[in-house]
């Protein structure tokens, strides 16, 4: 039984990682998918086709959620072709870690996070209330981090800890605002094996984090995604304004 049979699903930032992986998720649970993508259209394509040749439907959509008119034209697109929006996953966020952004100076990380991860969030939330509250309908899952609210040491952790602290405070007002129509809940992803985990990630030091986890690895997107489409689904029909640690114990 596939738990999101026939729902119409947009996942932001969903061309790799842990975007990918809760679109492929989806997929295989019965969901049609928006793949949003800010520069990587291939990557974004590719999934586009994985999706399609696994039965469901799918499209790519370029749109950076740092921008408002992005972010409406987001929805109209996937009205457009599906004529309704049932989940959207904020999980599009800024790369300060690899790349030009980790070459970037302290206060330019944080006003990328603030305008990705923080005011794209909110932003998107508030664009997506009339259209979830006119079907009467709509489930939102936020992106968080597990330590946002623990501390980790370091000036990025530092900046990535406030942005995020700041999606978790506005998840659990605005579902007070929004049910019960809208459902909205938060993952807190800890230490998952993406790009930066597994590229730039000095074997000591991930060795050290590995060593502080209680299930003594790092976690992969799909664990992520799998408490996604929970959150997602009708399994969790009573649950809204709640954030679930996605971190093997960590905290």
């Amino acid at each position: 039984m596939t738990r999101l049979k026939d729902k119409i699903a947009v996942i932001t930032g969903a061309s790799s990682g842990i975007g990918r992986g809760i679109a492929e998720a989806f997929a295989r649970e019965g969901a049609d998918v928006v793949v949003n993508y800010l520069k990587s259209k291939d990557s974004a394509e590719s999934l586009v086709e994985e999706i399609k040749q696994s039965g469901r439907r799918a499209i790519a959509v370029q749109a950076d959620m740092a921008n408002e008119d992005d972010i409406d034209r987001l929805i109209e697109k996937t009205i457009e072709e599906f004529g309704r929006i049932d989940i959207w996953v904020n999980n599009a966020g800024a790369d300060i870690l690899t790349g030009t952004g980790a070459a970037a100076e302290i206060h330019e990380k944080l006003e990328h996070l603030i305008e990705v991860d923080l005011r794209g969030t909110i932003n998107a939330c508030w664009s997506i209330t009339q259209t979830m509250q006119e079907q009467g309908y709509g489930v939102i899952v936020n992106m968080g981090w597990d330590l946002a609210t623990h501390g980790f040491e370091g000036t990025n952790p530092q900046i990535f800890a406030a942005t995020k602290a700041g999606v978790l405070g506005f998840t659990r007002s605005f579902a007070k605002s929004v049910g019960p129509e809208i459902r909205v809940n938060l993952v807190s992803p800890g230490w998952i094996s993406t790009a930066f985990a597994e590229d730039h990630m000095d074997a000591e030091y991930r060795q050290a984090r590995i060593s502080e986890i209680p299930l003594a690895r790092f976690g992969r997107p799909e664990d992520v995604a799998a408490a996604v489409v929970f959150l997602a689904s009708d399994d969790s029909s009573y649950l809204t304004g709640e954030a679930i640690k996605i971190n093997g114990g960590l905290v």
